[in-house]
């Protein structure tokens, strides 16, 4: 089957997540629902399975925002990537799990918020609808949410390696080569770690960065005056 070359910049984000094979067609994100420093063994176990059984990139997600932002940049630079195996516990405070799931399956509404989901901060302020349109075509998510085995996790990286489709639980797995459409590259634009104060649209959000660039302005022209 056909594979590409990733985007000289992949993965353009940083995150917590172990890089394996650029050529595998697989991703796997694990739903984390504690603190960073206080990570269980038992998704470490699931992130470890993920990288050990062959994914392009396996790691944790807890946020429904700037979390999938991160996703969505680093899989859509490496067309290689046709699924997404989400694992894990939900992560109460965030519905983290719900939350990707009705973006895949559902999509945006014109205020950048996932529709149909219950999680309370669903804002995809920081990417382009090109990005998230892309991100829904190109990977197929195969929901192992709530799966403690990390041999799961394995059997379904390991299934979405196979040349002719086999069943792994609902789904009909196989690698069907590269997504046909080249690489984007891109990174989180406005840096938006607060979506729930963000402005509503457009307009107000070019309104707010002018005003921040002319408070940068007087703080330049202040300094230059005093020294």
């Amino acid at each position: 089957m056909l594979k590409v070359k990733t985007h000289p910049d992949y993965p353009p984000e940083e995150g917590r997540y172990i890089r394996g094979n650029d050529a595998s067609p697989v991703a796997v994100a694990i739903i984390l629902c504690s603190d960073f420093d206080k990570i269980p063994p038992e998704i470490e176990n699931l992130v470890r399975a993920g990288a050990e059984s062959g994914a392009a990139l396996s790691g944790t997600v807890q946020t429904e925002n700037i979390g999938f932002e991160k996703i969505i940049c680093n899989i859509v630079a490496n067309p290689n990537i046709r699924y997404l195996i989400v694992g894990g516990p939900e992560s109460e405070g965030h519905l983290t799990g719900e939350a990707l799931k009705a973006l895949i399956s559902i999509g945006v509404d014109e205020k950048m918020r996932i529709k149909d989901t219950s999680a309370p901060h669903p804002f995809l302020y920081n990417i382009s609808t090109e990005f998230i349109n892309r991100f829904r075509k190109q990977p197929t998510i195969v929901d192992l949410q709530f799966e403690g085995n990390p041999d799961v996790i394995k059997k379904a990286v390991w299934s979405c390696y196979q040349e002719k489709p086999v069943q792994f639980r609902r789904y009909s797995l196989h690698d069907p080569g590269a997504f046909p459409e080249p690489p984007l590259s891109g990174k989180i634009t406005m840096r938006v770690t607060q979506p729930w104060i963000e402005p509503p649209d457009e307009k107000e959000r070019e309104a707010v960065r002018k005003a921040k660039e002319l408070m940068e302005r007087l703080k330049k022209k202040s300094k230059e005056k005093s020294s």
